[in-house]
């Protein structure tokens, strides 16, 4: 297997395509980069801005470049000595017309070649929750109509612009309404003919022509009788719905809340040829050399689906699987994959960077606004609640009726009951026990869950009916469907009610609240830290190691900044209530309390102060306006407290964004300059964050993953901020400049770091890959405030030294402390690595010897790579 050294994330789309991207090949070969790692590639929706709603997965996208422009990138990679990872979407494909296979599905249902492609519960119609109000009322509003679909050749059921194919079953009953040659011959030719005989049959016969343009008049004039609309309508294979009517009932898996997703079954090896025939085409051809495995928790049985992919692409391509660990949860050992995409990794920099003393301070400020959202389990179980007996009504239901199938001595409710609990209480996205005995992981898993919910029941009765069938105790169809849909939606439930809901409710720190991050952890330090990396050295030294992708709550140095805030707590507390004070004017008075409330104001100011520009100009605020009132408007939706995606509050979001738009408002001066001045400790602290985490994740175990133009500065807020448009012609020219690096800005400060460590990863690939990791010892007065360990493999090594908790100690515009403040702090080196040493970031001579002076090396310096010479 040829590793990488290090991955760059593009986002293709919004602008980005292969050729594009064909010309950042060189500047990330200077870079250092040794793999692009490239978002999905396959035809999407039309106008997807991220691709993950796929609606052919053995085509290119032509709006991309197609094949011929995907080739050619692949050769730039080549020449360049680089390699391509791709993103794919095994669990789910767009719910769409425009895919083929779902088209067909709607039009023959059952009897489709591709029924079985998708997980579809064919007790019933399928579900189509696609109208803005109930069917009666969109028919009786005249939103439906007959049509045409000369594109596919076929009539179909308009709602606006879309398209659905109705069944070739009712093409006679409505040739007999129309009285109209050409449908007349499309009716005789669907009664005689069936799959891609019946589609040809259809081109054929439009190709023929006749008056399409009476044919079409027709339509619209039988279009007006709403009886025979509807039944038309229950005629088809698929049924309308208010989309809200989602939640409650859906007759098909789909990808979290989202109903534009349906899901695979990718467990059928059938399927999965249909649905991997290019990419193994592609890895074959030696076009891709690894791929990135998007929400395997969504997979039926993930370890089968990892073990036919590996067989399907050998031993040589590199896996990893987007997979978000719990406390203490290690990636399955049998899975044949190098590691996850790295969301563990953020929550090991945010445990070394957050102030346990000053985090306290927070608590109790937090705790005197917030109300009950400042008790985190509570709004923790609350929020899961919510997503267990509204947001996937429909799924948990599923789950009882199949249980109560099973166990008809069991009453409903108590299973329901049962069922609630374990889904609350389950602290993992999922087990993945398939058939037989479960690990010992998830057993564990298990065993601690049903205690949790059983001092929620008065009686377990039913909960251990639940687990035998979790436990894979009871033999049966029914029984291994339970499992399997329960493990497919226990991690939904915990994603959208914990990254999605919790971490918008719960804001003492939102630098903590980060996709796999535990907001509530008492950060261990560097103590914590060490014993994190080890095990990673252990369990996925070749993991990805992430800290900021597409799904991030935030962009890596915003994070990075807030982390800040727990140093300088009390300055930051003190000067919170004094911008509520300024800011006063701009509540707004509804019937229940003035908005926003505190807690919201809390969050509001923490995300401003996450994203503030260092420059900021107040002639030009229009943009830093849109964006921050984009976030206001999703975090109060993403809470679900006030408004919420499905039942939005107009007036009340209204108020906050007001709000948020005037804390940003050049007329706002009073406010606007103390914020500017309480900010810039915090802002120059964060910087030195920045490149602490920056060159640790360069050098820890794992492989660096750089999301796009986040090797500079990247103060995002929540998609889709993160997905704007990278410039990468003022980073190409960065990195272009020669010179010392006191006389860089910060951000091409940053970039020169991580050149200089992927440099050094490149010339060293077998240290990083498989080299120990050695926490080293800090001794002196400033011991706390710095971090160092060295890489080890045979004679080679680096050390990496990296300053935290500096909040206050930075003179403006430097990002060190210079050596008094270091005093006699020093770094002990063990006799191996004794010898002559440099400083890769300065360049400066390392004495040989036990220890190295931290004044010496991070006087003059933000951080230190150092490496034998």
């Amino acid at each position: 297997m040829t590793l990488p050294t290090a991955t760059y994330r593009i986002q293709f789309r919004n602008g980005m395509t292969f050729d594009r991207a064909c010309g950042l090949v060189p500047y990330l070969k200077t870079l250092g980069i040794s793999h692009l790692y490239a978002s999905p590639i396959f035809t999407a929706v039309t106008g997807s801005t991220h691709g993950y709603d796929v609606t052919d997965a053995n085509e290119i996208d032509p709006s991309l470049g197609g094949r011929a422009g995907f080739d050619r990138l692949t050769e730039s990679l080549a020449s360049a000595g680089m390699g391509l990872i791709l993103d794919i979407v095994p669990n789910h494909m767009a719910a769409s017309p425009e895919n083929a296979w779902w088209r067909d599905v709607l039009a023959f249902g059952q009897q489709s070649a591709y029924a079985g492609h998708f997980d579809i519960d064919w007790r019933e119609p399928v579900t189509l929750p696609q109208l803005g109000q109930d069917f009666d009322r969109a028919l009786n509003a005249g939103e439906l109509r007959v049509t045409l679909d000369e594109t596919h050749g076929n009539f179909a059921l308009a709602y606006f612009e879309t398209l659905l194919p109705l069944n070739p079953g009712s093409y006679g009953a409505l040739a007999n309404r129309l009285d109209d040659p050409v449908a007349t011959r499309m009716a005789e030719a669907a009664a005689a003919t069936s799959g891609e005989d019946f589609r040809r049959a259809m081109r054929d016969i439009l190709f023929e022509g006749g008056d399409k343009a009476v044919l079409r008049q027709k339509l619209d004039d039988i279009s007006s009788d709403r009886d025979f609309l509807r039944s038309l309508h229950e005629a088809q294979h698929w049924r309308l719905s208010y989309w809200k009517e989602a939640a409650l009932h859906l007759s098909y898996r789909r990808f979290f809340e989202v109903t534009g997703l349906v899901g695979t079954r990718v467990e059928n090896p059938a399927v999965f040829e249909d649905m991997h025939r290019l990419v193994l085409e592609l890895v074959r051809q030696g076009k891709v050399q690894g791929l990135r495995i998007d929400h395997v928790d969504g997979l039926a049985e993930p370890k089968a689906y990892l073990d036919r992919l590996r067989e399907a692409v050998g031993p040589d391509i590199y896996i990893v699987v987007e997979k978000i660990l719990g406390a203490s949860e290690i990636l399955p050992e049998s899975w044949p994959v190098a590691g996850t995409t790295g969301y563990e990794f953020i929550a090991a920099i945010g445990d070394l960077f957050i102030d346990g003393a000053g985090l306290r301070i927070l608590d109790d400020a937090y705790h005197s606004i917030a109300g009950e959202a400042g008790d985190l389990e509570e709004s923790r179980r609350i929020a899961k609640r919510l997503m267990v007996e509204r947001n996937f009504a429909g799924e948990t239901d599923r789950l009882v009726s199949i249980a109560a199938g099973i166990f008809p001595e069991e009453r409903r409710d108590e299973i329901a009951g049962a069922l609630r609990e374990l889904l609350i209480a389950f602290p993992v996205y999922r087990t993945y026990g398939d058939g037989g005995p479960l690990s010992w992981q998830d057993s564990a898993v298990l065993a601690a869950t049903a205690s949790q919910a059983t001092a929620q029941l008065d009686d377990r009765r039913a909960l251990d009916h639940v687990l035998m069938l979790l436990e894979g105790k009871v033999e049966g169809d029914a029984a291994h469907e339970f499992r399997i849909r329960f493990q497919q939606l226990s991690g939904p439930v915990m994603a959208k009610a914990t990254e999605d809901t919790l971490f918008y409710r719960y804001n003492r720190l939102l630098g903590a609240n980060e996709v796999g991050g535990e907001p509530g952890r008492t950060p261990e330090g560097p103590e914590g830290f060490h014993r994190r990396m080890a095990e990673r050295a252990r369990l996925q030294p070749l993991g990805l190691s992430a800290s900021t992708t597409h799904d991030t709550k935030r962009g890596e140095d915003a994070r990075a900044r807030l982390y800040t805030l727990s140093e300088g707590a009390d300055v930051f507390v003190q000067a919170m209530a004094r911008w509520r004070e300024m800011n006063r004017s701009w509540l707004k008075d509804l019937p229940d309390g003035a908005v926003p409330e505190p807690n919201v104001e809390w969050m509001l100011y923490q995300a401003l102060a996450g994203v503030w520009p260092e420059d900021f100009d107040r002639g030009q605020t229009e943009k830093l306006r849109e964006r921050f009132t984009d976030y206001a408007r999703k975090a109060v939706r993403e809470a679900k407290l006030r408004s919420d995606w499905l039942e939005q509050d107009n007036v009340y979001e209204e108020a906050v964004t007001a709000y948020a738009a005037a804390l940003v408002s050049p007329e706002n001066d009073t406010f606007l300059e103390d914020f500017e001045r309480v900010l810039q400790p915090f802002i120059a602290a964060g910087y030195l964050n920045s490149l602490s985490q920056t060159l640790l994740k360069l050098t820890a175990p794992g492989i660096p993953d750089i999301y796009q133009g986040a090797e500079a500065f990247d103060f995002s807020l929540v998609d889709p901020d993160n997905r704007r448009p990278v410039e990468h012609d003022r980073l190409i020219a960065w990195l272009a400049e020669a010179g010392p690096i006191a006389k860089l800005q910060a951000a091409a400060l940053k970039q020169r770091v991580v050149s200089i460590g992927l440099q050094l990863r490149r010339r060293h690939p077998t240290l990083f890959a498989k080299g120990d990791y050695l926490p080293l010892k800090a001794t002196g007065n400033r011991r706390d405030h710095v971090l160092a360990f060295a890489r080890v493999h045979n004679s080679e090594f680096a050390i990496t030294v990296a300053p935290r908790l500096m909040f206050g100690w930075l003179d403006p515009g430097v990002l060190f402390a210079g050596p008094e403040f270091w005093e006699d702090t020093a770094i002990a080196i063990p006799s191996p690595l004794h010898g002559l040493k440099a400083d890769l970031v300065t360049g400066k001579t390392i004495e040989p010897g036990g220890s190295i002076s931290v004044a010496a090396l991070l006087g003059s310096q933000p951080v230190g790579l150092i490496s034998p010479i």
